[in-house]
């Protein structure tokens, strides 16, 4: 029963991951924190360590599985994901190592505050700003390319230590920042996070952050919603898309606040 119960949920982290573009962490992270850490219903996970090393494999497997959907739509574009994607690196190996110093309080805490500021700033943007639904680059597209590669490393650092992989941060990154149509910047986003999320997976594999049950099962599931979401994307709105994102982390934001502070 918790095999199937980990590939539905896996399936449902991969539809959302990829359908916004952040790898599915954003889910894992609070449902391995509230179900699966000490006390909960499936006690998996002793340490924040393994809770944030766990939901980077599932990362990737989402990551990597969308993004090969998103290849073959055509839609990443590959001048801004190939020097985002190395830029994250030194940051994902560094973050892998920091998370050991992490509380479990401390991390539901820290990520709490982090991906609330990020949810207000987003929602604020989808509702007040417009999104145009296209698939495709402008043929006089320009962007601040080196603005991106600085804000990569910080970037990689900050995902590898939450274990959400970096979408959550490059999609409004690329969007609000450098201008990019929203669709292009998830499917982008998904790249970018298949690379980073290995960086970040093989350092957390070697220091035995990695609880294999829950990540093999989930995984699986997260590569086939991944295929799902990837389709549902070029038939959903921009601002659909965002505001979906944004409130999904404003809730969980404030669920974590509160657990950290209890």
């Amino acid at each position: 029963m918790e095999f199937i119960i980990f590939l539905l949920l896996g399936t449902g982290v991969g539809v959302l991951g990829s359908l916004v573009g952040i790898g599915g962490g954003l889910i894992c992270v609070p449902v391995f924190i509230f179900f699966m850490s000490q006390g909960g219903i499936y006690p998996y996970f002793s340490t924040a360590a393994q809770i944030t090393g766990t939901s980077l494999v599932i990362v990737l497997a989402n990551a990597v599985s969308g993004a090969l959907a998103y290849v073959r739509q055509k839609r990443v574009f590959f001048h801004a994901a190939i020097p985002f994607a190395l830029a994250t690196l030194p940051g994902a190996f560094l973050g892998s190592y920091i998370v050991d110093s992490f509380t479990t309080d401390m991390l539901n805490f820290y990520y709490g505050i982090f991906i609330g500021c990020m949810a207000i700033i987003m929602y604020w943007n989808a509702t007040h700003a417009k999104h145009a639904d296209i698939l495709e680059l402008p043929e006089n597209f320009r962007y601040n390319r080196k603005a991106g590669i600085a804000a990569s490393m910080g970037v990689g650092f900050l995902s590898s230590i939450f274990g959400v992989g970096g979408g959550i941060i490059h999609v409004p990154l690329m969007v609000y920042l450098l201008d990019f149509p929203v669709h292009i910047a998830t499917a982008t986003s998904c790249f970018i996070l298949a690379v980073s999320a290995l960086g970040g997976t093989i350092t957390h594999i070697l220091l035995e952050h990695v609880v294999w049950i829950p990540a093999i099962c989930i995984s699986i599931g997260a590569a086939i919603g991944a295929q799902i979401g990837a389709k549902v994307s070029r038939k959903t709105r921009s601002k659909t898309i965002l505001t979906l994102l944004a409130l999904s982390m404003l809730f969980v934001s404030i669920r974590l606040i509160l657990s950290g502070n209890a």
